[in-house]
């Protein structure tokens, strides 16, 4: 294991969570991803504790233990600053609701690995085990603890496979947002979904419209926040979960996924939805897009502002590739600037890579400039009250159009810009002019 696996915080505060509860008689262990994850040889984010010792028994050992889960035998321990989710050994009953067990019953280690979604995830580590009584990795090198295996879930991980603990149907029946967990693992770990569990996923994909739409967001995101978000757009088509997951019709795994596919590892999962959709044939013309972010917003239960970053991306993006060159320096200067701009020249680099390097050199030298793209503002609302303008629709397009010409160079400095505010006013049909021209001469003007 690597020297940042065993001194990490959280492990640290689960092992001492383990030698308490052994020195007290009871039995514990670290159990599901955390030990998958170091068999791995990744640092688990968290560790869960496994323990035949009950809620009530688990506040008696732990001063301000929190029984946030004590209904199903879950409770909270602080040990070493971190709080350490531990949870008694248990079988499950009836998934009434798909999510959680309508009853548990308090039990050993064999049923509640043999309750768990797939093998990878149901093994349990001995931390404290004798060295000569280690595991080795699939790899072969050794690492601190003794794997507890009771459904082969170090043989699946040898051969890089997500499998159903026990019948696949049946896992599902009990939660079938697991669909989406095994394509997230499968995706994240490189590894194959064993064919009978792959075979039980696709014929109940449909059941995935029971789960609530929050979940399977989050569930989503999860996905699209990491690298491997490709692959798993690419399993779920394959799986037929993106029609119920997405409440749009299929689109079948014939396609790519280039524009997903080039997205930076660190790409934000809005952003990725945003380039999901182009490879599946959406938000590809202006009038798409606020109907397509719409969608998205129903079926996985987005935020405002996740809705607001996917409208943002798809329109840069039309801008991008459909008058870029033709803005003036002004209009160039403010697109490059705006919210959304630099992820969609990222999707328009996997769809025209010319296009998206000349764009990206001409920003870099609009950003060289003095002030940069978005310098601050010569002449402000503030200007415009003080000489008599009311605000209103006329009064913020006048400030835009003081803006444009400082972007553009048209007005050397402040003074400039309010010398030619001095000739603007507000003739009778709500236009602002420069005194003395055009056709209607009633001018309304600054009050």
């Amino acid at each position: 294991m690597d020297q940042d696996q065993t001194t990490s915080p959280a492990r640290q505060a689960a092992l001492a969570v383990v030698t308490h509860l052994r020195g007290q008689g009871h039995e514990a262990c670290f159990a599901g991803g955390c030990v998958r994850d170091e068999l791995l040889g990744l640092t688990p984010g968290d560790y869960d504790v496994a323990t035949d010792a009950t809620p009530d028994q688990l506040a008696r050992l732990f001063r301000g233990a929190r029984l946030v889960g004590a209904k199903f035998g879950v409770v909270q321990v602080r040990k070493l600053g971190v709080w350490t989710e531990v949870a008694t050994f248990r079988s499950d009953g009836l998934y009434s609701d798909n999510r959680r067990p309508d009853e548990i019953t308090f039990s050993d280690p064999q049923s509640d690995a043999e309750r768990r979604d797939f093998t990878i995830n149901a093994l349990f580590l001995d931390p404290l085990a004798d060295q000569g009584d280690w595991t080795r990795r699939p790899g072969g090198e050794r690492m601190s603890g003794r794997v507890i295996d009771l459904v082969g879930g170090l043989a699946d991980l040898d051969a890089s496979v997500i499998r159903a603990v026990g019948d696949p149907h049946r896992r599902l029946a009990e939660d079938h947002l697991r669909a989406l967990r095994a394509v997230r693992f499968a995706a994240r770990l490189g590894f194959d979904i064993e064919p009978k569990t792959a075979h039980a996923i696709a014929q109940h994909a449909r059941e995935l419209e029971g789960i609530s739409r929050e979940r399977i967001g989050g569930e989503l995101r999860r996905m699209l926040a990491h690298p491997t978000r490709a692959r798993a757009a690419a399993v779920m088509e394959m799986l037929a979960l993106d029609a119920p997951a997405l409440e749009e019709m299929p689109r079948g795994a014939a396609r790519g996924h280039v524009r997903l596919a080039a997205l930076p590892e660190d790409a934000d999962p809005a952003l990725a939805l945003a380039a999901w959709m182009l490879d599946r044939g959406h938000g590809l013309s202006s009038a798409d897009v606020a109907p397509t972010a719409g969608r998205l917003r129903a079926a996985l239960c987005l935020s405002n502002e996740e809705q607001a970053a996917i409208v943002h991306c798809l329109n840069r993006r039309l801008a991008v590739l459909g008058e870029f060159d033709d803005l003036s320096l002004a209009g160039q200067k403010r697109l490059a600037a705006s919210t959304g701009f630099l992820p969609a020249l990222g999707i328009v680099a996997s769809e025209a890579p010319e296009l998206a390097g000349r764009v990206a050199n001409r920003v870099t030298t609009l950003a060289a400039e003095p002030g940069g793209l978005a310098p601050d503002r010569w002449v402000t609302g503030s200007d415009l009250i003080d000489r008599g303008w009311q605000p209103g629709p006329v009064f913020a397009r006048v400030l835009e159009d003081l803006y444009d010409l400082q972007l553009g160079g048209e007005a050397a400095d402040r003074e400039a810009l309010l010398e030619h505010l001095a000739t603007l006013s507000v003739n009778d049909d709500g236009e602002a002019r420069t005194e003395g021209t055009g056709p209607n001469e009633n001018w309304i003007g600054p009050s």
